[in-house]
């Protein structure tokens, strides 16, 4: 069998070490080792550490937006799309040994310097949003309802992979999906609105 490429052989072995441990817990000359390659080789595809990442994080990405894309052309109800996406998540927390998201994990560690790394959780995050204001349209006709459903999902999609990582568990992915129905019914009857937020 075909050993893979150099610049394959770097991304795989960072995949794992960064997920495994986090960004900030890994070196170069590690990544270099465990993907059986030169310094040379690796300055060569990339040139730097946090060059590495974002090409990390951009595989992921792209994965995801893939995914999402997918779920938007597929059969299904907004609420039935949405429902599937926070099973995706629990699927995927569990698969990973509720390591969390990659992306949250790793802005909680660079320094203010990593501006590419962080443009890139950005567009992720936003990205997440997009999908979920794509379908919150479908349900709510008004656009300020949608967005504020869409919002409220996000933040509850964030809160549940955070907490589950936490707890190394299940439930809060659980109790999320099952909040899914509730806010879906609210706003399809038009009792989603803005909350009042008092000091």
């Amino acid at each position: 069998m075909k050993k893979p490429d150099a610049r394959t052989r770097i991304l795989d072995a960072a995949q794992a070490l960064f997920f495994e441990r986090g960004y900030s817990e890994v070196g170069i000359n590690e990544i270099i080792a465990r993907a059986d390659t030169a310094k040379a080789s690796f300055y060569q595809h990339f040139p730097s550490k946090e060059a590495l990442c974002e090409a990390w994080l951009d595989s992921i990405h792209y994965r995801s937006v893939v995914r999402m894309e997918a779920t938007l052309a597929g059969s299904g109800t907004p609420e039935e799309k949405i429902r599937a996406f926070f099973i995706h998540l629990g699927n995927f927390l569990e698969a990973n040994h509720f390591r969390g998201c990659p992306f949250s994990n790793t802005s909680a560690v660079i320094d203010t310097g990593c501006d590419g790394i962080r443009q890139h959780i950005i567009r992720h995050k936003q990205s997440v949003r997009e999908f979920l204001l794509t379908l919150s349209r479908e349900i709510c006709p008004e656009d300020s309802a949608a967005t504020r459903l869409a919002d409220t999902l996000f933040l509850l999609y964030s809160g549940a992979t955070a907490e589950a990582q936490n707890a190394r568990a299940l439930w809060p992915v659980e109790s999320a999906c099952a909040a899914v129905s509730q806010l879906c019914e609210s706003a399809n009857f038009r009792t989603f609105s803005n909350p009042t937020v008092s000091a």
